[in-house]
């Protein structure tokens, strides 16, 4: 149940919510997860539009977007990190219109501290997050 969170300048994007629930969609893809409420509900992103001239880098240009990526720890290996990268960095690309936003665009891949995940004010851990997802399946299951 990752969080993305996207800076880029305001203008940047023209549909800010189209990217932010494409880039969700993606990284619940990649992860490889089932389709069920408790991700479906739990992964998203936020585009955060800063007033431009408010970051630069060192040559003081400041065209670029940030893409942070926080999940739970261990829940991405080396392919799914790779595939984020590249698909996020498209995305952001696409959604701009601009094809050369991708040497400007970076992609962070964080994970949050084991039992550092908080969900329906719980800091789960791990173990809690795949127990609460396979009751969520049988409880459907059940249900079906």
């Amino acid at each position: 149940m990752p969080m993305i969170d996207i800076y880029a300048a305001e203008g940047t994007f023209g549909d800010p919510h189209a990217l932010a629930v494409e880039l969700a969609t993606e990284l619940k893809a990649i992860e490889r997860v089932p389709d069920i409420p408790m991700f479906r509900e739990n992964t998203a992103a936020f585009v955060h539009q800063i007033a431009p001239g408010s970051f630069a880098n060192v040559d003081g240009e400041g065209g670029h977007v940030r893409v942070q990526v926080l999940t739970n720890a261990g829940a991405l290996d080396r392919e799914q990190q790779l595939a984020v990268v590249e698909r996020f960095t498209q995305l952001v690309a696409d959604a701009a219109g601009d094809p050369a936003l991708a040497r400007r665009t970076w992609v962070l891949l964080t994970e949050a501290a084991e039992g550092g995940w908080g969900l329906w004010g719980h800091a789960h851990t791990n173990a809690e997050l795949v127990q609460a997802a396979r009751d969520e399946i049988g409880r459907l299951s059940a249900g079906a």
